[in-house]
């Protein structure tokens, strides 16, 4: 049986390629796209989707609130977030209003389809900076004196990967990162993917958000 999807972004570029991934999967059936949270709401209204994806900007409502739409009319369907918001509030609140999935935007799987494969099959398919962040937060609710062991993670960045690490947040380039550093575009390339293992991210603006998080910046 062929899993239906409901789309809901507002930024045409990812709506286009959100939906060129859903048409070239076979098992996957597009039911419609839509680019405001009204038009989601009527959609769920006169539809019972399987999966639907949404971004949480949407231009006249927060997304959460469709999320909640979705979870009150069918809730057997699975919500996947896909947006730019990686921040604490606004993960928790679309989990907590019923999303299954939680994705950024620029560090998105090759294939959306996977991610909606993943939904059906019993996953969550959640960003690893995301999950690491929502672990933490139940680990430090579960054991309060938890937060007084979590300041060892302030030296989990070398002084030379911390100094990387700002001058990515400024939008400097690899090349010109080198060049202020002393140090080759490769060899700056090698220092970006340990501080990726280390803050088990996948990209450069999750790497900058968590390293926030954790005071490293």
């Amino acid at each position: 049986m062929r899993t239906t999807v409901l789309i809901v972004e507002d930024e045409p570029e990812f709506m286009r390629r959100f939906s060129s991934a859903v048409l070239a999967d076979p098992a996957l059936d597009l039911v419609a796209t839509v680019s405001t949270g009204r038009a989601a709401m009527a959609m769920l209204d006169a539809q019972q989707p399987d999966v639907m994806l949404a971004d949480l900007g949407l231009p006249d409502m927060n997304g959460v609130e469709v999320i909640r739409h979705a979870a009150a009319r069918h809730p057997e369907c699975d919500v996947l977030v896909v947006t730019m918001f990686g921040d604490d509030p606004h993960v928790l609140e679309s989990i907590e209003a019923g999303a299954t999935g939680y994705l950024l935007k620029d560090a998105v799987a090759p294939s959306i389809a996977a991610s909606i494969h993943e939904l059906r099959a019993g996953g969550s398919p959640i960003s690893p900076g995301i999950a690491r962040r929502v672990l933490r937060r139940f680990r430090l609710a579960a054991t309060p004196a938890a937060s007084a062991e979590a300041a060892p993670e302030a030296s989990l960045l070398t002084e030379r990967e911390t100094e990387l690490l700002r001058l990515t947040a400024k939008g400097l380039s690899f090349d010109t990162i080198g060049q202020l550093m002393g140090i080759s575009s490769h060899t700056v390339v090698a220092h970006v993917k340990k501080i990726y293992r280390k803050l088990a991210v996948h990209s450069r603006g999750e790497a900058v958000y968590e390293a926030g998080q954790l005071g490293l910046l």
